[in-house]
């Protein structure tokens, strides 16, 4: 007689030794576990199994056992047959490309996750499975200290990725939250290199600017470091152009600015988990190195390129030191770094808000627009635009209630 295929559903309120009951009673009839999983939303118990039975003739009697147990522990049970050629094209599904589709915002209404998961029906991608990453909401936590994630796992081969990714983009931007796009393989939850911006990304401000109101060129300073940004005009004309208007600005006034510095939110606990979890740090920044090394000392960042300022009789000159760390040199950098660690790219994270970031983001395997300027946001894989810096633990899967002792 031929073997048999049976789905078996169960659901109720949870309890302790519901999965030790049922499979107790299928190891009596020597059922073989071909699939598993479990879920549980406020203590509501969904249970799926799926097992294959060499002896048909005792799934009657096995089927019936099951019944009284769940009966006794006040769950609802449901059998479904299967046959070999429905089970061979369950197993052939399994071969099919897998998605991580993440959402991301201070909160998450309906809205966002239907808009999502239509775009995910049109291309005829099923859902395997979808996960909370953040802790349970509570209502008593400031609007602007709230955090909302959910992860969709998917499974289906896609024509055109890019034009998925464009439109996830294109909601995201619609509806005010984060939506990212990865290819579920090994290496989405196996990153070991982070390279970031500094200036509008680790820190809330541009150096520069700070530097350029100290020494009374404030909106001139501003202007042209808007316009590089934006990627209008060129960044090391830009770079050289700023600097000669600090001409004879006292150097002290580095110490008033670390003093000062406005860290970004969720830059402490994203340092502190990475660190903890063995990643390479590196700052990459347009910016200043002074402020480099004070976060390289804060954070224990492993390495931090920027631009040396020259300082004569306790003054800036004008000039500067060096290279300057432009778009190509943040790329090869990237790069660079990447080869002494011995990383593969496509295990490197690369973060910035600006275009003199394109190169960098797109260098690395998974690259984040943060906060980022509307030209940035539409060149790059990803974007965090509604939470702080510690948002990209959920790109990489991180969920809250495994972070919180370890930040602690």
């Amino acid at each position: 007689m031929d073997r048999e295929f049976i789905l078996i559903n169960i659901i109720g309120f949870d309890k302790p030794g519901v999965t030790s009951a049922v499979t107790e009673v299928l190891g009596k009839y020597n059922a073989y576990i071909q699939d598993i999983g479990q879920s549980n939303l406020h203590h509501q118990l969904n249970l799926s199994i799926l097992i294959r039975v060499d002896d048909p003739s005792t799934s009657g009697e096995m089927i019936k056992e099951v019944l009284f147990c769940c009966s006794k522990l006040e769950m609802i049970v449901r059998f479904t047959p299967l046959s070999e050629e429905e089970y061979a094209a369950w197993v052939g599904r399994q071969e099919q490309d897998r998605y991580v589709v993440t959402l991301l915002a201070r909160e998450i209404n309906a809205r966002h996750i239907a808009r999502v998961t239509e775009l995910i029906a049109e291309r005829q991608l099923n859902i395997d499975n979808i996960l909370r990453l953040s802790e349970r909401p509570s209502m008593d936590t400031p609007e602007d200290k709230r955090r909302s994630c959910m992860e969709f796992s998917i499974r289906g081969n896609i024509a055109d990725r890019e034009a998925l990714q464009r439109q996830l983009l294109a909601v995201a931007r619609e509806e005010g939250i984060d939506i990212s796009f990865q290819r579920d393989d090994m290496f989405r939850r196996n990153r070991r290199l982070i390279c970031l911006d500094l200036d509008s990304t680790c820190i809330q401000t541009e150096v520069i600017d700070e530097l350029a109101m100290r020494a009374g060129v404030g909106d001139e300073v501003k202007a042209i470091t808007l316009s590089a940004m934006r990627g209008e005009i060129d960044f090391k004309e830009s770079f050289k152009r700023r600097v000669a208007l600090l001409k004879g600005l006292d150097a002290n006034v580095r110490q008033e600015i670390i003093d000062t510095l406005p860290i970004t939110e969720g830059a402490d606990r994203l340092f502190h988990i990475l660190k903890t979890c063995g990643f390479k740090i590196a700052i990459l920044s347009g910016g200043f190195m002074f402020v480099g090394k004070y976060l390289k000392e804060r954070f224990g960042v492993d390495y931090v390129y920027a631009n040396e300022l020259e300082i004569e009789d306790g003054k800036f000159t004008g000039n500067y030191i060096g290279d300057i760390v432009d778009a190509t040199r943040k790329a090869e950098l990237l790069e660079l770094i990447a080869q002494v660690e011995h990383i593969d790219l496509a295990q490197v994270i690369a973060v910035g808000d600006g275009a003199n970031d394109l190169k960098m983001l797109g260098k690395a395997g998974l690259g984040i627009a943060f906060h980022a300027k509307p030209k940035v946001v539409a060149s790059a894989q990803q974007a965090i635009s509604t939470v702080g810096l510690d948002g990209i633990l959920y790109f990489l899967g991180f969920k809250d209630s495994f972070l919180k002792e370890t930040h602690e």
